[in-house]
């Protein structure tokens, strides 16, 4: 694929802004005691109820490693999980209310962070990236998925 100046732009400005937000994750993750692996799980939980292979797939995770992460946070009261309704092999992972209650702290953590970077574009603006980050955010079909 060839390159041109405004790719290698949007692509700078995308790595350097994913940089740029995965520490403040991070720092945010730490403060509460999570891993940024972990906020990542909640993050997902808010609003589904995937299978542990799910998650797994979604996250690059072998189910060991996953089961491990989804431990702890059980110890701590920040997730559940439980055997599918439709399919007892299969177990489901939930977010509990104080893991409902701790993702919307962090939020608005995350949200103060940034309020000073994001008030300096007008509302239009912000409409506008939203709009266009929408599309580069949307999963790719897998290789061989596309037929």
């Amino acid at each position: 694929m060839a390159s041109d100046d405004h790719t290698d732009a949007l692509i700078d400005g995308l790595v350097r802004s994913a940089f740029q937000i995965m520490g403040v994750l991070t720092r945010l993750a730490a403060q509460h005691d999570l891993s940024l692996t972990q906020l990542r799980v909640l993050g997902i939980l808010r609003d589904r109820h995937p299978r542990m292979s799910e998650l797994a797939a979604f996250l690059g995770l072998d189910k060991s490693t996953l089961s491990g992460l989804i431990d702890r946070a059980e110890r701590r009261g920040l997730m559940t999980r439980a055997a599918s309704p439709d399919d007892k092999r299969a177990v489901i992972v939930s977010i509990t209310d104080a893991g409902q209650e701790l993702m919307q702290r962090l939020y608005d953590e995350f949200q103060e962070t940034f309020a000073p970077a994001i008030g300096r574009i007008d509302p239009q603006q912000r409409r506008q990236l939203a709009d266009l980050l929408e599309p580069l955010l949307t999963p790719a079909p897998h290789r061989g998925d596309e037929k």
